[in-house]
C-alpha cells in the first residue's frame, strides 16, 4: 500500500515504517508541524518518501493514517478533494490519554462510520468516549535496541519532553523529592532550566537532549529508569528502557500497571515507595541488573516489533477492504 501519514511522533513512526509498505510523509519548505518530512534523528528505511502538498494532489494513496484532529480536512485539500474515509480509506491513530472532562471526554472521531479509531493502550480506549466508532487497540512495538544495560552510573534516568511546561502531567513536581533518593539525569526536548525550576543543584538534576541512538547508550549506563508520570499515554521511552535491560521505578498510573509486571521494578502511587526503590537499586547493583533482565524479557514478549506490525497489517488490510 501507499500510506499517507504525517511525521508527528518520531519514535512511534520508526516502528510503524518497518512494515512492508510505502510511507508518504508530507514535507513543506519550512518543515513545520504539517510538513516535517523524514526524521533526522531516527533511522527510517528508504520506503519512507517525502511528498509535497502539490505532489499529493495526483499521488496514488491507498490509505490515510491520521494522528491529529485537523488532519482529515488537511488531507482532503492536499489530495485534490478526495475525502478520507469515503474516497480514500482512513484510520485515526490516537496517541494520547484524554485531556479534560475525564472520564466523559468525547473523542474527535466519536460516532463516525467511515474510519477505524486505533488507540495505543487499553487504558486510553477505556477512558476516551469513542461513541459508536469502530475502535481497536494496537499496543506499542519497539525496534529492539538490544540488551545494553551496564548500570555503571549510580543515577536515575528520566525521559520527558518539556517537563517545565507539562508540570504535574509528567510528575515534574515530584522530581525534587525523588532526587534526594537518586541523582537524576533527565533526557528530552526543552529540558534546559529544569534544575533551576526545581530549586536543585545541577549535579542532582542534569539534563540533555540526545538523538535516539545516543539516548539508548546513555540510558543503559544509568542504574535505573524512573517514570514519575501521572497522566499521559504509555511512554515509548519507558518500553525502550525495559528493552535495554533497565529496572523500572514508576507511578502506578495509566497503562504502566499493565506494562511493568512483578519482578521488573517497582510500581506505586506513593512517591516515598518509589524513592525507597531507587535507593535500593543504587545500593544493590546486582538486584538492579536482575530486575532489568526480567524487564527486558517482559518487554520483548508484549511489545515486540513483529506483533506490532502483524496487528497493524490486520487493521490496515481490513480498512482498505
Amino acid at each position: 500500500m501507499n500510506i499517507l501519514l504525517w511525521h508527528v511522533h518520531g519514535s512511534w513512526t520508526t516502528s510503524f515504517v518497518q512494515g512492508p509498505h510505502t510511507y508518504l510523509v508530507p514535507v513543506t519548505p519550512d518543515r513545520g508541524p504539517d510538513g516535517l518530512g523524514r526524521a533526522r534523528t531516527f533511522s527510517w528505511p528508504d520506503s519512507v518518501r517525502e511528498v509535497t502538498p502539490e505532489e499529493l494532489r495526483d499521488a496514488e494513496v491507498d490509505l490515510v493514517l491520521f494522528q491529529r484532529p485537523h488532519e482529515p480536512e488537511l488531507a482532503e485539500r492536499w489530495l485534490g478533494g478526495r475525502r478520507p474515509g469515503r474516497d480514500v480509506p482512513a484510520v485515526y491513530l490516537e496517541h494520547n490519554a484524554p485531556d479534560g472532562d475525564v472520564p466523559n471526554t468525547r473523542h474527535p472521531c466519536a460516532d463516525r462510520d467511515d474510519l477505524t479509531l486505533v488507540h495505543v493502550t487499553h487504558f486510553n480506549r477505556l477512558f476516551w468516549d469513542n461513541g459508536s466508532t469502530r475502535t481497536e487497540v494496537i499496543e506499542h512495538g519497539i525496534v529492539d535496541p538490544g540488551h545494553q544495560y551496564t548500570g555503571r552510573l549510580a543515577r536515575a534516568a528520566v525521559v520527558v519532553n518539556e517537563p517545565v511546561r507539562r508540570g504535574r502531567y509528567t510528575g515534574t513536581d515530584l522530581l525534587a523529592d525523588l532526587s534526594e533518593a537518586a541523582p537524576l539525569d533527565v533526557f528530552g526536548m526543552r529540558t534546559e532550566g529544569l534544575a533551576e525550576h526545581l530549586g536543585l543543584p545541577e549535579d542532582r538534576c542534569r539534563t540533555a537532549d540526545l538523538p535516539q541512538r545516543e539516548l539508548h547508550t546513555a540510558l543503559a549506563e544509568r542504574r535505573l529508569y524512573l517514570h514519575p508520570v501521572r497522566w499521559t499515554s504509555l511512554g515509548l521511552s519507558l518500553l525502550e528502557a525495559m528493552h535495554l535491560g533497565m529496572p523500572v521505578v514508576a507511578l502506578a498510573t495509566t497503562e504502566a500497571v499493565e506494562a511493568i509486571p512483578p519482578g521488573t521494578g517497582t510500581l506505586s502511587t506513593r512517591p516515598e515507595v518509589l524513592a525507597r526503590a531507587a535507593r535500593h537499586y543504587l545500593e544493590e547493583p546486582e538486584a538492579a541488573a536482575e530486575d532489568g533482565a526480567r524487564a527486558r524479557q517482559a518487554a520483548l514478549e508484549r511489545y515486540g516489533l513483529k506483533r506490532f506490525l502483524d496487528d497493524w497489517e490486520r487493521v490496515l488490510t481490513e480498512a482498505i477492504s
